[in-house]
C-alpha cells in the first residue's frame, strides 16, 4: 500500500505526516511546506503562502484530509463540498487547485471556470447542463460572475440549473461539489434565486477569506 503521507514531486519525496499501521497522522507545518513547493511548480516561482492565511488554510487542510475532530471544531461537514468566498485576487482558486494534491489517494476534482461553462452553453445548449450534472468531481471557479446563458434565443441560468443537478447528485450518490465566488449571500440569491441558494446551504460548507484580504496578484 502506498504511504498517503509521502508525495513525490520531480523525484523528491515530501513527507506531510506519519503513517502508523492503519492510521495517518498529518503534520500541518509539513503540509504547508509541500503546498509552498507545489504552488511554485503550478503557478510560478513568485507564488508564496502568506502567514495571515494560515488559519484559513489549516481549516481547509483538515477538511481535505477529513480530520473528523478538527472538522467538528470548525463546524465543517466532511461529506459536503467547500464554497470558498473572498475578495478578488485573495487566492481562492489557487488554494482549491492546491488542496487536491494533499490527498493523491483520493479521486481528484477538476477546477472549471464558470464563464467557460456559460460559453459552452452558447454553443452546445442544454447538453452542457447534462455534462456538468454527471458523476464527475468538480470545482466551479468564479461562481456568479459568468455571463447569462442563451441558446437559440432562449435564456437559461446555466450555473443555477447545474447546481440543482449537483445537489441531486449529492443527495443520491454523495458526490461533493466545490466552488469559489466573490459574491456574498445576498448577491448569490439575487443571481440564482432562493431555491438554488437553499440547495447551496446543503451542498456546501461556507469558508471565507477575511473581506479585507488584499489582491495578491497586484
Amino acid at each position: 500500500m502506498e504511504n498517503p503521507c509521502e508525495i513525490i514531486e520531480s523525484g523528491v519525496v515530501y513527507k506531510i505526516g506519519e503513517f502508523k499501521g492503519k492510521e495517518v497522522f498529518y503534520d500541518f507545518p509539513l503540509m504547508l511546506e509541500y503546498l509552498q513547493v507545489k504552488g511554485k511548480l503550478l503557478f510560478g516561482k513568485e507564488f508564496r503562502l502568506y502567514k495571515k492565511d494560515e488559519k484559513l488554510l489549516f481549516k481547509l487542510c483538515n477538511y481535505i484530509i477529513a480530520d473528523k475532530e478538527k472538522c467538528q471544531k470548525f463546524d465543517i461537514d466532511p461529506a459536503k463540498g467547500i464554497l470558498l468566498t473572498g475578495p478578488v485576487g485573495c487566492g481562492k482558486t489557487s488554494f482549491l487547485k492546491l488542496l487536491r494534491y494533499l490527498v493523491p489517494h483520493q479521486k481528484e476534482y477538476q477546477v472549471i471556470p464558470c464563464r467557460n461553462i456559460a460559453f459552452a452553453f452558447h454553443h452546445l445548449g442544454y447538453k452542457t447542463i447534462e455534462d456538468y450534472g454527471n458523476n464527475s468531481y468538480l470545482c466551479f471557479d468564479d461562481l456568479g460572475v459568468e455571463p447569462a446563458g442563451r441558446f437559440y434565443g432562449q435564456d437559461c441560468n446555466v450555473m443555477g440549473e447545474i447546481l440543482l443537478s449537483r445537489y441531486e447528485l449529492f443527495l443520491n450518490h454523495k458526490i461533493r461539489t466545490h466552488a469559489t465566488t466573490n459574491l456574498d449571500s445576498d448577491e448569490l440569491e439575487e443571481r440564482y434565486g432562493s431555491r438554488v441558494k437553499s440547495r447551496m446551504r446543503q451542498l456546501f460548507n461556507l469558508v471565507s477569506f477575511d473581506e479585507k484580504t488584499v489582491d495578491k496578484r497586484k
